[in-house]
């Protein structure tokens, strides 16, 4: 099995041990406060544990038994001939402990990629068996802290190293499912600059929901109110539910739905958003005006016109506005292509400049995400903003080439963010336009349109130059005179 296809297996299985030690930790503080010291949920047994299946599903969302934790599992894994099945039944009865619950939604099909009995794992039970244990020591040894050491950030940290890993190997489809922590910091402090809270966070090509962990990284999970996004891709969709439970997001706090944003929108009952983030597939196709009722949708009707059926990038962006509270900021990676392209897309920019929602238009360096060595750029949208100009930044040169990609660094990031809220002109970095500039340049809201590249040319001193070269000429011609002697002499002599 190659690697892109093993990471449903590592990353399932630390989910299963996650959730182990995280109810574990949760069980053993309750009795513990009680006044119980000795209480060691692990090694009660199954029959007494059940008293408490109901409220602690209430509160954390699942419920697993003691024989069926991960530590339990593991312990006994060398010696069960049928890991398989103890397995697949253990990931059965963890969702299934959700059903009828409001958690339901959140861990049903959780385990679906996680197929103890493929093919691919071995050709036989034993070989199977023998890679499930070796699957779960592998797991098991990882020096991940303890909960009640309050070190759980590390399995959300693991998690993070992981998917970045699986992501620069899978080639073209690594971009699909994540974006570089250092981007997604940027698009998050975009989006918050200024605030200590938002109520509802959200992406509407959520991934693997690495973009929207990272206000919880910014802002602390207690300040933000609520997790959703959506995801058309049934496996990532899997992955980003794990990373919300692996970065300790109680499943109240998140809503990630599956399906397919621009046709079939998930969260109707949930906006407006205060802070939106995404990095949606770039030029995709889309049903457009294939679709007789789309045009009628409030999220696009009006723009009086849809994104072209072969790109649906601005598509994704008047879905983002619509969802996008008055006070809120939204930050999208875009590919470069919709700040200039002309027909329909021309079209959306103008409603978008002339009703003044475009804040920010920001250049990123090339090669900086999976899949791609493209330059893109965000587009920063507002509601409320307090004036009626564009800021245009060419960050094209902000960053470090680490390995084989470019990346952000800190100094990089801090810079764009400084630029981002000082809105002030800076020679060959950012520049200020007035909204009828930008209709007057036909709505085109490309940076090298209005931030003049700084022109890097060593000055030449043309009459020093030409100086140097009489100088030169001159030398030229003694030397010519005098190897003229010379040869004169020896022609003589001779």
């Amino acid at each position: 099995m190659d690697g892109w296809d093993f990471k449903s297996y590592v990353l399932g299985m630390l989910f299963y041990r996650f959730i182990s030690e995280n109810l574990t930790a949760y069980l053993n503080g309750l009795e513990h406060e009680a006044g119980d010291a000795d209480f060691d949920y692990p090694k009660l047994d199954d029959e007494n544990a059940e008293f408490g299946r109901k409220d602690t599903v209430d509160e954390k969302g699942f419920y697993i038994l003691p024989s069926e934790l991960f530590q339990n599992v593991r312990e006994r894994a060398a010696r069960d001939v049928n890991l398989n099945e103890t397995l697949e039944r253990v990931f059965k009865n963890i969702e299934g402990s959700a059903v009828g619950t409001d958690s339901e939604d959140d861990l049903k099909g959780l385990f679906d990629d996680l197929d103890v009995n493929s093919s691919k794992l071995g050709n036989t039970v034993a070989k199977r068996n023998e890679k499930l244990v070796k699957l779960l020591n592998a797991i098991g040894d990882l020096p991940l802290g303890n909960f009640e050491d309050n070190s759980i950030d590390l399995f959300g940290d693991a998690y993070e190293y992981l998917m970045q890993m699986y992501a620069s190997q899978a080639g073209k489809s690594g971009g699909e499912y994540y974006t570089p922590q250092e981007v997604s910091e940027v698009l998050a402090k975009i989006t918050v600059a200024g605030k200590k809270r938002v109520n509802r966070v959200y992406d509407p090509a959520a991934g693997s929901g690495s973009l929207l962990l990272k206000f919880a990284k910014v802002l602390g999970k207690e300040n933000v109110g609520g997790f959703y996004g959506q995801e058309i891709n049934l496996t990532t969709y899997n992955l980003a539910r794990i990373n919300m439970f692996l970065h300790d997001v109680n499943y109240e706090k998140f809503d990630i739905a599956h399906g397919d944003t621009l046709t079939d929108p998930a969260h109707w009952d949930d906006e407006p958003f205060e802070a939106i983030v995404s990095n949606p597939p770039y030029s995709i196709k889309w049903e457009g005006d294939a679709n007789p009722l789309l045009i009628n949708d409030e999220r696009f009707a009006a723009a009086g016109v849809l994104a072209p059926k072969s790109k649906a990038d601005l598509a994704f962006t008047m879905h983002i506005l619509s969802w996008l509270a008055v006070n809120g900021t939204a930050a999208i990676v875009e590919f470069p292509g919709v700040l200039y392209r002309g027909g329909a897309e021309a079209k959306i920019r103008k409603y978008l400049i002339d009703n003044n929602y475009v804040d920010a238009v920001i250049q990123l360096p090339p090669d900086l995400f999976y899949g791609t060595t493209i330059a893109t750029c965000i587009i920063v949208l507002k509601k409320s903003k307090k004036d009626n100009s564009v800021l245009f930044v060419d960050a094209s040169a902000e960053f470090k080439r680490i390995g084989n990609k470019n990346k952000l660094t800190p100094d990089h990031a801090q810079t764009i963010l400084g630029a981002f809220e000082n809105r002030a002109n800076v020679a060959h970095f950012t520049k200020l336009i007035s909204n009828e500039d930008i209709a007057a340049n036909g709505y085109n809201i490309a940076i090298p349109s209005y931030v003049e590249a700084k022109d890097t040319r060593e000055v030449v001193d043309i009459t020093a130059l030409n100086a140097d070269i009489a100088r030169i000429v001159a030398r030229q011609a003694e030397l010519r005179a005098s190897i003229d002697e010379i040869v004169a002499d020896l022609e003589s002599a001779k």
